[in-house]
């Protein structure tokens, strides 16, 4: 009974949207993290293992926005082909704390209500993305973390795997190296933040993302992320802060972001992008290369971010020297890239 009354209501809500032009524009980026990503770095074989995984996710979502499907549909769709590839930073592929474990992190935005959903710190969560959607449609919060978010999510029936699923052993051999160049940097019982400066900025980013555009003229934005390679004491990134890593509003854009996630909220980047086309009208092209590459970039701020707008146009500026991007749109076709010249 309760199976067929869900029916009748998802038939009703369809029943109830608005009908639907055959031109009406919709549209779909994805990304895999943002770094140092240099081609010299790769096999042939390495590098098509990449392109595909990403072409595999932005079709996913895709060909639910192509069916009439909603954009946090299409958003959730795309990010759990990533989250369980062992390639990107997030799900599967997620990377190893200071203490040998995963700590995971996710966040999910509706363009229409500014409805919002994010989880931090989740260690037993196979797709975070999943859990964070569900704080927001099935909760009366924003952000769970740690313990919390774990029962919230056994009360809703939520997939939970043990910590060592999310174990892959080129994570390990990261984190490995990681600790040898702290130890190096200073002793263990000295100055943390000294020691921490001292990691290259590719132990820092890492991270999944998707932005779309449904053929109702709403956006979404969703991101998950391993977090940082050696992270201590609870750290949380930008990934599961809303207005930092996820922004979405029908009024201006959606974005997900990647790159070095205490910069990215300590600018604010998801939404001083969406702001700046909100209320400077400025095309999401201008308004993302503004923030990717000013203050933030000044500062010292690395990384990237994926927009699309209410037009079903797409950005993806970064200031590294890559990032795994894909987009499809119903005015374009697939494009999947890795590097900084494509």
């Amino acid at each position: 009974m309760k199976s067929i009354l869900y029916t009748f209501a998802a038939l009703s809500a369809l029943a109830a949207q608005p009908a639907m032009a055959d031109d009406e524009p919709f549209a779909i980026a994805i990304h895999g993290g943002a770094g140092t990503i240099e081609k010299a770095r790769f096999t042939a074989e390495q590098e098509k293992a990449y392109r595909d995984k990403l072409k595999q996710a932005v079709e996913a979502g895709y060909q639910v926005l192509a069916q009439g499907g909603e954009s946090l549909d299409a958003v959730n769709a795309a990010i759990n082909v990533l989250e369980d590839s062992p390639y990107f930073n997030a799900g599967k592929g997620a990377v190893y704390t200071y203490e040998g474990t995963h700590e995971l992190d996710a966040s999910i935005m509706d363009g229409r209500t500014r409805q919002a959903g994010a989880v931090a710190g989740v260690k037993h969560i196979k797709n975070p993305i999943n859990l964070a959607r569900l704080v927001m449609t099935d909760s009366v919060h924003v952000l769970l973390s740690g313990a919390g978010a774990e029962a919230f999510a056994q009360q809703q029936g939520v997939e939970k795997v043990d910590n060592s699923y999310f174990d892959t052993e080129h994570r390990y051999e990261a984190l490995l190296k990681a600790k040898q160049k702290l130890d190096k940097a200073k002793p263990a019982s000295q100055d943390y933040q000294a020691r921490h400066q001292a990691l290259p900025i590719s132990y820092k980013m890492g991270t999944v993302g998707a932005v779309a555009l449904d053929k109702h003229g709403n956006m979404a934005a969703g991101t998950s992320t391993g977090g940082m390679t050696a992270k201590r004491f609870g750290r949380i990134g930008d990934s599961p802060i809303i207005g930092a890593g996820t922004f979405a509003d029908n009024e201006s854009c959606a974005v997900s972001a990647t790159g070095h996630g205490e910069f990215f909220i300590r600018y604010q980047v998801a939404s001083d992008i969406c702001a700046r086309v909100q209320y400077q009208q400025k095309s999401i092209a201008q308004a993302g290369k503004e923030v990717i590459f000013g203050p933030m970039f000044d500062a010292g701020g690395t990384g990237g971010v994926i927009i699309v707008d209410g037009k079903g146009n797409i950005s993806m500026p970064f200031n590294t020297k890559g990032m795994y991007r894909a987009s499809k749109s119903s005015t374009s076709d697939t494009y999947v890239a890795i590097f900084k010249d494509e």
